[in-house]
């Protein structure tokens, strides 16, 4: 998938974007798993000051992500009623899609970057002068390939796979997304038998990727994108490691399952035409003991978790 505004935000003077603490607003919401990597990340390596987070309202209308959650409907520091106008600003008369993760530049008010496949390895590398003190190292160089293999694999069969199980037009599109979703959830069950995360004993920013894709499963795509082989809950070893890092400083607290079973079922009105959310599914057991502690590991590496959310 190409993105209209992939640039990116650099430390090396590869881009003409520099890395710099506040000048930049990452605007997401939090019922989108693109837009919660970027969550997760800035968590973990502790930019919450350095890079701010505006979020936009669950539901939007015909002109696309809103700030009516803010005081008067307007981002308080860009001042804009919705996204789009940040895209204009960057590019007059822009009348294309208007995704996020968003980053814009504050003093301009246009949008930089809205490249959610470069933004968190970016985020994990390139802003590395600002993390916190003991932020992990989520993108390792001796690890970039793989990961970025790996993450290619994850995105074409799992990430968009879900949607395009839920967008099919056919049967035979359907069937084919189906069975790729199932077939790699299945080789990631075996994957992640043995070892804690997806790269041995450390999470990578892979895990991030991989995480907010299931931690949406059972609430969303079990039911509404027709991904219904089985649960999330029904895959044990898939099921403890979402379990585990839903309980791992920087993760858990950056879901809002209220606001991703509101997003998808109102305003998805194509898939879901009465605009019902569902009751379900019990949500609990996220929090139950998941048991992979005992396959060892540093979750943080040499690295520490970040601190308790204020």
């Amino acid at each position: 998938m190409s993105f209209p505004f992939a640039v990116r935000i650099t430390s090396d003077g590869s881009s003409p974007w520099p890395v710099e603490a506040g000048r930049y607003r990452l605007v997401v919401n939090r019922a989108c798993p693109f837009a919660s990597r970027s969550l997760v990340v800035r968590r973990l390596t502790g930019l919450e000051d350095a890079l701010p987070v505006a979020v936009t309202d669950p539901l939007h209308d015909e002109r696309g992500w809103r700030f009516t959650l803010d005081p008067d409907g307007r981002d308080p520091v860009l001042g804009i009623r919705y996204l789009a106008e940040a895209y204009r600003a960057a590019v007059p008369g822009y009348d294309g899609g208007v995704s996020v993760p968003a980053v814009v530049d504050v003093p301009s008010g246009r949008v930089v970057t809205n490249d959610h496949d470069t933004l968190t390895p970016d985020l994990a590398s390139q802003w590395r002068g600002l993390h916190r003190p003991g932020a992990p190292d989520l993108y390792p160089a001796e690890l970039r390939a793989d990961i970025d293999a790996l993450n290619a694999e994850l995105a074409a069969d799992v990430h968009f796979g879900v949607y395009a199980c839920g967008f099919a037009r056919t049967q035979e599109e359907y069937s084919a997304a189906f069975h790729r979703l199932f077939d790699r959830l299945d080789t990631l069950e075996e994957r992640l038998r043995g070892q804690r995360f997806l790269f041995g004993d450390a999470i990578t920013e892979s895990d991030i990727r991989l995480f907010t894709t299931l931690v949406r499963f059972d609430a969303v795509y079990h039911g509404l994108f027709k991904c219904n082989r089985n649960t999330l809950t029904e895959m044990p070893v898939l099921w403890a490691y979402a379990r585990d890092l839903f309980q791992t400083p920087g993760f858990g607290e950056t879901v809002h399952f209220a606001d991703i079973k509101l997003h998808y079922h109102a305003v998805l009105t194509e898939l879901n035409p009465s605009g019902i959310v569902p009751e379900g599914p019990d949500l609990s057991g996220w929090h139950t003991p998941h048991g992979r502690d005992a396959l060892g590991g540093r979750p943080f590496g040499d690295g520490t978790p970040p601190p308790a959310a204020t």
